[in-house]
C-alpha cells in the first residue's frame, strides 16, 4: 500500500479514536449529572412536604422521569391515575393552577432530562429526591422522547436528567385542557348576573297614559256677572293717577287757562288722542259753567258724566256668540303678535261654557307651534273641542274644517284663534281676508274680534284702522289694561273706528275677562 493510503487510515482511525473519546467524556458527564445531586437529599425531602403543590403542579419534570425501560410500558396503563388527580385539584380551584401553569414553563428548561431513558433510569432510583437542583444542567439537552409525558404521575420520584425536557412541554398541554374545564364550570355561574335582566319587562309605564289625559277635571268658572266690578281695584290702580290729577284740577273752582292746558296734558298722556282731548276739555267746559262747580264732588260728577258720554253707552256691546238655526255662531280673533289672542280665545271659551254654550276651538293660528297645545289646554280646562292641523298648514283650511266640525257636532258657537300678524305685512294681512272669505263658504262668520295691547298705545290704533280694512272689525278687545295708565286708548278706538270696545283683560287669570261697561271703567278711572 501507498503512503497516502497508510495516511488516510491513520486519519480515520484518528478520527474514530476521537469520536470515542468525545463520546465516553459525555457519558460520564451524563453518570456525574446523575450522581452530584445525591448531596441534597434533604431538599427533595422537602418538597415530599409539599406533595399537595406536586399535584397541583402535575407538569413537574422531576416526579416524571422514574424508573428503567420496562417502566414506560407499563406506564401507559397509569394514564388514568393522571386525570383523577387533576380532579382533586379543582378543590383548590382555578386560583392555584393557573399560578402553577406558569411556573411549568421557568421550571421547564431546568428540568430538560429526556433522552436514554433506558440505560440510567435503573440508577437513577434510588436517587430521584435529589434531583430539585440540577435546573440548570438539564438546559443543555432538550430533545429527548416524547413517551415520558405520561409518565407524569409515576410516584417513583427518580428523576432522571434524561426524561424531563419532553414531558414538561406534552405535560402542561394535557394540564391545561384540564384546569379549563374547572373554570368553565365556574363561569356557569355567571348566568345568575342574567337574571336581573328580567325585571326590565315589569316595567310599568305604559299602564294607563290614555286615562291621563281625560282625568283633567274641569275648572270652576266664576259667574260672568258683576266682573268688572270684582276687578275694579286692579284697573283702579293703573288709572287712579289720571282721575287724581283731573278732579285735583277741576276741583279747584275758577279755572285759568294753564289749569285747562294743564288738564289737556293729562288726557293727551292717558292717550286719549288730540281730537277726543279737545272734545272733551270744551265739554268740560260748559259743564263747569253751567252747574258752578265750586267743590270737588261736584267736579267729581260733572267728570265722570262727560267721559261716560264720550264712551258712547248706547253702542251694542254683546258678544254675538248665540247659534243660529242651521249652523253655529262663528267667531274670528285677530290682531298682532303678542296681543294674547289665544288666551282670550280660551277665557272667552269659559264665559260661553260658563253660560250653558257648548263650543269648539279652531286652532288656524298653524304658523306658531305653541298656538295650537295652547288652545289645547283651554279646551281641556272648560270641556269644550278642539280641530287643530298640522304645522304650517293652510290656516283657512283649518278654519273651515272647524266650522265643518261644529255644524256636523251641533255647537252653539265655534270660535277660530288666528295667527298673530303684524298690520305692516301686506302678504299676511291678505291671507287673513282669505281666511274670513273660505269660512264664509261653510257659514256667515258672526264676529270679528280685534285683540289690542293697551301698553302700546296710539300705535294699537294704528293696527286697527289697518285690519278693519282688511276684515270687517265688529268689536275690540282690550288686554293687559291692569297694567297700564294709558286706557284713554278706549276712547280713541271707539271714535276712530265707530266700533264698540266687548271685552277687556285685566289680569293673567283664566276668569280675568270682564265685559265692557262704560260707566263702571269711568268709575275706575277716577278711582
Amino acid at each position: 500500500m501507498s503512503t497516502g493510503a497508510w495516511i488516510v487510515i491513520a486519519a480515520a482511525l484518528a478520527v474514530v479514536l476521537v469520536a470515542l473519546v468525545v463520546g465516553l467524556t459525555l457519558y460520564r458527564r451524563r453518570q456525574v449529572s446523575l450522581k452530584a445531586p445525591e448531596t441534597p437529599q434533604l431538599d427533595s425531602a422537602e418538597t415530599k412536604d409539599r406533595s399537595g403543590g406536586y399535584k397541583a403542579q402535575s407538569g413537574f419534570s422531576f416526579s416524571q422521569g422514574t424508573a428503567a425501560p420496562p417502566a414506560p410500558a407499563p406506564r401507559p396503563a397509569p394514564k388514568p391515575a393522571p386525570k383523577p388527580a387533576v380532579k382533586p385539584e379543582p378543590a383548590p380551584r382555578t386560583v392555584p393552577l393557573p399560578e402553577e401553569i406558569t411556573e411549568a414553563p421557568p421550571s421547564a428548561p431546568a428540568p430538560a432530562e429526556p433522552k436514554a431513558e433506558p440505560a440510567p433510569a435503573p440508577k437513577a432510583e434510588p436517587k430521584p429526591e435529589p434531583k430539585a437542583e440540577p435546573k440548570p444542567e438539564p438546559k443543555v439537552e432538550p430533545k429527548p422522547e416524547p413517551e415520558p409525558a405520561e409518565p407524569k404521575p409515576a410516584e417513583p420520584e427518580p428523576v432522571e436528567p434524561e426524561v424531563a425536557p419532553e414531558p414538561e412541554r406534552p405535560a402542561p398541554e394535557p394540564v391545561e385542557p384540564e384546569v379549563e374545564p374547572a373554570p368553565a364550570t365556574e363561569t356557569v355561574a355567571e348566568p345568575e348576573v342574567t337574571e336581573p335582566e328580567v325585571v326590565e319587562p315589569e316595567i310599568v309605564e305604559p299602564a294607563g297614559p290614555a286615562a291621563v289625559p281625560p282625568a283633567a277635571p274641569i275648572e270652576e268658572i266664576e259667574p260672568t256677572a258683576g266682573r268688572l266690578v270684582r276687578l275694579r281695584g286692579r284697573l283702579a290702580r293703573s288709572q287712579s293717577a289720571v282721575g287724581k290729577s283731573l278732579l285735583g284740577l277741576l276741583g279747584g273752582g275758577d279755572l285759568d287757562e294753564d289749569s285747562w292746558e294743564e288738564i289737556e296734558d293729562t288726557l293727551l298722556v292717558a292717550d286719549l288722542g288730540a281730537a277726543t282731548t279737545t272734545k272733551i276739555v270744551d265739554r268740560l267746559r260748559e259743564e263747569m259753567v253751567v252747574n258752578n262747580v265750586r267743590s270737588e264732588a261736584d267736579a267729581r260728577a260733572v267728570l265722570r258724566s262727560v267721559l261716560v258720554d264720550e264712551l258712547r253707552p248706547e253702542l251694542d256691546r254683546s258678544i254675538r256668540a248665540l247659534p243660529h238655526e242651521d249652523h253655529p255662531a262663528v267667531l274670528l280673533v285677530v290682531g298682532v303678535n303678542g296681543t294674547g289672542k289665544t288666551t282670550t280665545t280660551g277665557k272667552l271659551a269659559r264665559v260661553l261654557v260658563a253660560d250653558g254654550r257648548r263650543v269648539l276651538l279652531g286652532a288656524a293660528d298653524t304658523f306658531r307651534a305653541a298656538a295650537a297645545d295652547q288652545l289645547q289646554t283651554w279646551a281641556e280646562r272648560v270641556g269644550a273641542e278642539v280641530v287643530r292641523g298640522k304645522e304650517a298648514a293652510d290656516p283657512a283650511a283649518v278654519a273651515f274644517d272647524a266650522v265643518a266640525r261644529g255644524i256636523d257636532n251641533g255647537v252653539d258657537a265655534v270660535l277660530v284663534d288666528t295667527a298673530g300678524r303684524l298690520h305692516t305685512k301686506t302678504g299676511l294681512m291678505d291671507e287673513l281676508g282669505k281666511v274670513k272669505r273660505v269660512v264664509e263658504k261653510k257659514a256667515a262668520v258672526d264676529e270679528v274680534l280685534l285683540v289690542l295691547d293697551a301698553t302700546i298705545g296710539q300705535n294699537g290704533l294704528m293696527q286697527a284702522r289697518v285690519f278693519a280694512e282688511v276684515v270687517d272689525i265688529t268689536g275690540v278687545v282690550l288686554t293687559k289694561l291692569d297694567g297700564t295708565a294709558k286706557g284713554g286708548i278706549v276712547f280713541q278706538v271707539q271714535h276712530e273706528l265707530g266700533v264698540p270696545v266687548k271685552l277687556v283683560g285685566l289680569g293673567e287669570g283664566a276668569d280675568d275677562l270682564a265685559p265692557f261697561e262704560p260707566e263702571a271703567f269711568v268709575d275706575a278711572l277716577l278711582g
